[in-house]
């Protein structure tokens, strides 16, 4: 795609400094523009940078005053940084306004979808879906029987949604993400084996969720597996059967959430970090990444260790360990002073 300077001013809000009529096509970090790429500048120890960038066009603050010679032309707004990004989600958007269905898909018959649909090639979608407005389904994508995907749902190349699950409006699955697949139920038998326990239940997915590649979310063993409005979750990670997410918690990657475990609102959890099963955590509680989380937290608690300790705690306590060697032979040299001592 190619925006001239006056088309990005426009949506902007802008003003341009040099040649309105330049075009770009691409972005760039301010010290590595080029010729063609859109660049930004926001802090001022980029600054020297605005002097040599090669970069078409750059997006300034209406108060910049160059001291040199520019190359580039500008483009002046109230604030870069927050232009720079309104300009990425615009482009985002531009970028999926794909509409249509390709060739070959296998589309049910029985499928109800709105207007603006898009469906790549050798996407799957099963019996009873029903999709709202703008959905977008990427190729190789896979979605089961009696799916509801709400408006400006997003489902990219390689991801599965299995059977029954609900998705709300403006959620986004990543590539290779796997939503609603059976929970890890067994029951022990008497002669040692493991019996499969059938997992009945969905998952709901409420608006504005976002679900990182290759995150798996598990079903719930009867009743629901339920990401409020906002969750965000990171790639790769692991959502157990029956877990509940508070509104607008975001998870970083490589964590797992045990069964039946209950997550607050506006929490923030950590990379690595293992939740056990069927415990509370409060809302706006911080977790440390790699840390292990194996019983109830209260509300505003932040957290970090394996077993988790309160934060303060733990950094005190890692002062010390550090530490432990010269404390052990402060110990022992204590020790032999008063074996020395009581032997004198």
């Amino acid at each position: 795609m190619v925006f001239t300077a006056s088309q990005i001013a426009g949506i902007l809000e802008g003003e341009v400094e040099g040649n309105p009529e330049i075009a770009v096509h691409k972005l760039a970090k301010i010290e590595e523009g080029e010729k063609g790429s859109l660049t930004f500048l926001a802090n001022p120890k980029y600054t020297p940078f605005i002097y040599t960038t090669k970069a078409s066009i750059t997006i300034v603050n209406k108060d910049f005053t160059p001291e040199q010679h520019l190359a580039t032309t500008l483009i002046k707004v109230e604030d870069a940084y927050e232009s720079f990004s309104k300009l990425l989600e615009y482009y985002d958007q531009v970028k999926n306004t794909k509409i249509g269905i390709e060739h070959p898909v296998f589309l049910s018959e029985s499928t109800v979808y709105g207007e603006g649909l898009y469906l790549g090639a050798f996407a799957y979608v099963a019996e009873n879906v029903v999709m709202g407005k703008n959905v977008k389904i990427y190729p190789n994508a896979y979605i089961g029987e009696n799916v509801q995907l709400g408006d400006n749902v997003i489902v990219f190349s390689g991801a599965k949604i299995y059977s029954e699950t609900i998705i709300g409006n403006n959620c986004v699955i990543q590539s290779g993400a796997i939503v609603g697949a059976d929970g890890f139920g067994f029951a022990p038998t008497k002669n040692g084996t493991f019996s499969k326990i059938p997992q009945t239940g969905n998952v709901i997915l409420e608006d504005d969720v976002d679900v990182g590649a290759g995150t798996t979310i598990d079903r719930a063993t009867m009743g629901s597996t339920i990401l409020r409005k906002g969750v965000k979750l990171d790639n790769q990670i692991q959502i157990a059967h029956n877990v509940e997410i508070g509104e607008h918690t975001v998870i970083a990657a490589q964590t797992g959430v045990a069964g039946s475990t209950k997550i607050g609102k506006k929490c923030m959890i950590g990379g690595q970090v293992g939740i056990v099963g069927h415990i509370t955590i409060g809302d706006n509680v911080r977790i440390q990444a790699q840390s292990g989380i194996g019983r109830n937290i209260k509300d505003n608690e932040i957290l970090q260790g394996s077993p988790a300790l309160n934060y303060g705690d733990y950094n005190k306590s890692y002062v010390h360990f550090k530490n432990f060697p010269k404390i052990i032979n402060q110990i022992n040299e204590l020790d032999k002073k008063i074996n020395s001592d009581n032997n004198g």
